[in-house]
């Protein structure tokens, strides 16, 4: 219950009073700020009436945790403010209602990986279609140094430029990079494949994770993905929480408070300094970082104090279970296999063939 993802997750698996006993719990539209006291008292009751009517036993199955974890990664934002159903969730009176729900997915057998380390034996690589005609490029195995090194470059030029160019006033209306991870890198980014969730009627796909939890969805149609096989042998940062991730900021801080200034403060509320790890520093240290799905649930999205600092951080651009690979250390992709999208089935994705 530390982050909105992982409140998120939570206020998705409360089912309707008024239509049986399935989710998603239908939230009111506020008609004043939930901190208005008769408004907050409205949204209390509808939570505590949903809760009542939520069968926590039946909550816990892999489909319905798949569905809550998807929704809640599907409406992650960090370039404008949280959705309603957010601002509500961030209310800690709200969320504390949702602690049952929270201990609920816990004990479930299928969350308990969401609590591991990367898992080498199982990891995929994903490739999204772009250009025209569209193609599925081929993620980055070698030259990641000079990758990273030309990230670092950017962002420090970028930082340079914002803190030229745009005003001081955190609730300006600008924005520009909102995602603390080396993105547009062509870096490869791995996760595993979901364990099976088919129920009856339901359809048995084991996607991999990097195909199904996607923050900023495109709606793309069709993706590509390879098998990786990483050595045993490597040094893999684990992200499991907020402390975890402002650690790897004060040990590699790289500043971007002018750059990401405005997007986060319209997502977090906070104003004041901002720090991202400095990639190509970490690539010195470790050949990995990997976010756990419970480590993307209680940190994505919130402003995280750096230790040591007056900055703060946001875990944004991220997904649960991707693992960064740094330094040149994987060896050759395997076979790809391409996929198709399948609207109303989870995983959301079926093999082509």
């Amino acid at each position: 219950m530390a982050g909105p993802r992982g409140r998120r997750l939570c206020a998705e698996l409360l089912a309707t009073p008024t239509g049986g006993s399935g989710p998603p719990f239908r939230w009111r539209l506020l008609s004043a700020p939930v901190s208005d006291p008769d408004e907050r008292a409205r949204v209390l009751d509808d939570v505590r009436a949903a809760l009542a009517v939520t069968d926590l036993t039946a909550m816990a199955s892999p489909w319905r945790l798949l569905d809550a974890l998807m929704a809640s990664v599907d409406q992650a934002r960090y370039w404008q403010p949280p959705d309603e159903v957010d601002q509500v969730l961030a209310d800690d009176d709200v969320a504390a209602l949702l602690t049952p729900v929270a201990v609920a997915v816990v004990r479930a057998a299928a969350s308990q990986w969401w609590a591991t380390p990367v898992d080498l034996a199982d990891q995929h690589a994903v490739g999204w279609p772009a250009g025209e005609p569209p193609e599925h490029p081929v993620p980055r195995t070698s030259g990641t140094q000079e990758a990273l090194h030309s990230w670092r470059a950017a962002t420090l030029a970028d930082e340079e430029r914002a803190a030229r160019e745009r005003p001081a006033d955190p609730a300006a209306p600008y924005s520009g990079c909102w995602w603390s991870v080396p993105a547009l890198t062509g870096l490869a980014v791995t996760g595993r494949r979901l364990p099976r969730v088919a129920e009856a009627g339901g359809v048995d796909r084991p996607a991999p994770v990097g195909l199904v939890l996607v923050e900023d969805e495109m709606g793309w149609g069709t993706a590509r993905t390879w098998p990786v096989s990483p050595p045993t042998a490597v040094r893999v940062y684990e992200v499991t929480g907020p402390p975890a991730w402002a650690a790897l900021v004060e040990r590699y801080p790289l500043e971007v408070s002018a750059a990401r200034r405005h997007d986060w403060y319209r997502t977090t509320g906070w104003d004041g300094r901002w720090a991202i790890p400095d990639w190509a520093a970490v690539a010195d240290d470790f050949d990995a970082v990997h976010l756990t799905v419970d480590g993307y649930l209680s940190t994505a999205g919130q402003a995280v104090p750096v230790p040591g600092s007056d900055a703060r951080t946001v875990l944004a651009g991220a997904a649960p279970d991707a693992t960064w690979w740094l330094p040149d250390v994987l060896p050759e992709l395997g076979e790809p296999t391409d996929w198709r999208r399948a609207q109303g089935d989870l995983p959301r994705w079926a093999p082509v063939g």
